[in-house]
């Protein structure tokens, strides 16, 4: 009887509870149905040529897209690295980012692909090519490279390849008898192949080179900068056609005026450069006919990805 009793009242506290349940006033949830998306932040993709490899890039660039994003209303930057410059040369030509940061050659090819130029780094007396050695090396005139080896980051790279191949040429090297040349993938490989003795001489430019040497000191008291071409105009700053011109106010005004503050100084010193300023499509005339000089001569490297 006992066993009877207890189910019985276990039935009848179960069948309260949810008759109770049945009166409570609170109201069910309902589903809402809406034809408008969940908000999204609009995000644009910033580019940035393999300057550094991509590690060193974030160290040095995120810096900026943090300072810029700070003061951004309407949407966000995503700094963006690339692997190697022809990974970069395929992105920015398929039209993949919304604004980038190409070297000259890039920045007027990128014009073809539905981007436009409104900006460009400062310091065009730093933009161009060095040719290191070492300081135990026997080569003392350009002719010595005859039958040696030369590192370059990439084929594309203006300052750091297309330059100092500009300045081999013209002091009587033909750079595809005469030398080997050895494309590595980044300005710091470049440097650590003539450092290791891997090549004869190695290229590259003054920013990743002045701070390649403070990181690595001991470098600098084995390779020396033999000789230097002279300069173009420095790297450019695009974008895409379709990107709102709130938005691009906006981040003009946020990177031209980095120099004017501690912060935005203390960002640029990581570039080795002193400051951005504005520029346009026919800001880099002059490149283009360099360029079109340089396939006349040496060889072609407007091949599309």
């Amino acid at each position: 009887m006992g066993i009877i009793r207890k189910l019985f009242l276990t039935s009848f506290v179960l069948i309260f509870t949810l008759l109770m349940g049945c009166n409570d006033p609170t109201p069910a949830s309902k589903l809402e149905y809406s034809d408008q998306p969940p908000f999204q932040e609009n995000i644009y993709l910033f580019g940035v040529h393999p300057l550094h490899n991509p590690k060193r890039l974030f160290e040095v660039y995120q810096p900026m897209i943090d300072f810029i994003n700070a003061r951004l209303q309407g949407g966000k930057l995503r700094l963006e690295a690339s692997r190697n410059y022809a990974a970069f040369d395929k992105k920015l030509f398929d039209g993949y980012f919304d604004f980038a940061l190409p070297n000259p050659y890039q920045t007027v090819t990128s014009l073809q692909h539905g981007y436009r130029v409104f900006g460009k780094m400062a310091d065009d007396e730093n933009f161009r090519g060095i040719i290191l050695i070492r300081k135990d090396s026997e080569i003392e005139t350009v002719s010595d490279l005859k039958g040696k080896s030369v590192s370059y980051p990439a084929p594309t790279a203006l300052a750091a390849t297309i330059m100092p191949q500009w300045f081999l040429v013209q002091n009587g090297l033909n750079i595809d008898d005469d030398i080997t040349n050895h494309y590595v993938g980044s300005q710091e490989s470049s440097i650590m192949n003539v450092y290791l003795g891997n090549t004869d001489a190695a290229s590259t430019w003054p920013p990743p080179w002045l701070a390649f040497i403070k990181e690595r000191p001991e470098v600098a008291e084995q390779v020396i900068v033999k000789w230097q071409t002279p300069p173009l105009l420095n790297n450019g700053l695009v974008v895409k056609e379709s990107v709102p011109k709130a938005i691009l106010d906006q981040v003009s005004q946020s990177i031209f005026n980095l120099h004017h503050s501690a912060e935005g100084q203390q960002i640029l010193a990581a570039m080795e450069l002193s400051q951005y300023e504005p520029a346009t499509n026919e800001t880099y005339s002059r490149v283009e006919k360099f360029l079109i000089e340089f396939e006349k001569r040496v060889r072609s490297i407007r091949l599309q990805p």
